[in-house]
């Protein structure tokens, strides 16, 4: 009997989701949310919980030819996705990584900036998780983070009592926080 690993969808729930991102996208398109973010020509980022790879191939052009994307997912099927959209879309820059509890084979500061969106709201241990990423930024890098489904509060609250973040600047759609 095998057990579920922590903060891990099934497989079954994580195609659902990827089937309603897509349908999602038709509609509303990912790009103009990440635009917004300061990535820029040469960064390293960490699309953290990447899921199918909604933001990969935006993230992998602002970045461009100098820049690298690491793709980092809980899930192995999200790695299968994000090397599908490589081959498909020529995205050289980009890396999936599969992360196994709240440990990320990702070197320690090595990260320009960390987005995670939709996401956040189902962290079992969000402390654990933001040390985590904290771990991964440079030291002068940044964390963009949405609500995922649970209220803005509640999000302000888990950041500020990992004691690892500060957050600096609150938008309608994510915060930005910088390492403490």
């Amino acid at each position: 009997m095998s057990r579920k690993k922590p903060d891990r969808m099934s497989d079954i729930s994580f195609t659902l989701m990827s089937f309603v991102f897509k349908v999602m996208d038709l509609f509303h398109s990912p790009v103009k949310k990440i635009d917004s973010f300061g990535i820029s020509e040469g960064m390293t980022i960490v699309d953290y919980g990447c899921g199918p790879g909604r933001y990969i191939e935006r993230a992998s052009k602002l970045v461009g030819p100098n820049g690298k994307v690491y793709a980092a997912d809980v899930q192995e099927l999200a790695a299968e996705a994000i090397k599908k959209k490589m081959t498909q879309l020529g995205l050289t820059n980009v890396e999936p990584v599969v992360i196994t509890g709240y440990s990320c084979p990702i070197e320690s500061h090595t990260a320009d900036m960390i987005y995670a969106l939709d996401m956040f709201h189902m962290v079992k241990n969000p402390t654990e998780l933001l040390k985590e990423l904290h771990r991964i930024v440079k030291q002068d890098g940044f964390l963009i983070i949405d609500d995922g489904h649970q209220p803005r509060e509640t999000t302000k609250s888990k950041i500020l009592a990992s004691g690892v973040w500060k957050i600096t600047e609150e938008h309608k759609k994510h915060l930005k926080c910088l390492p403490v």
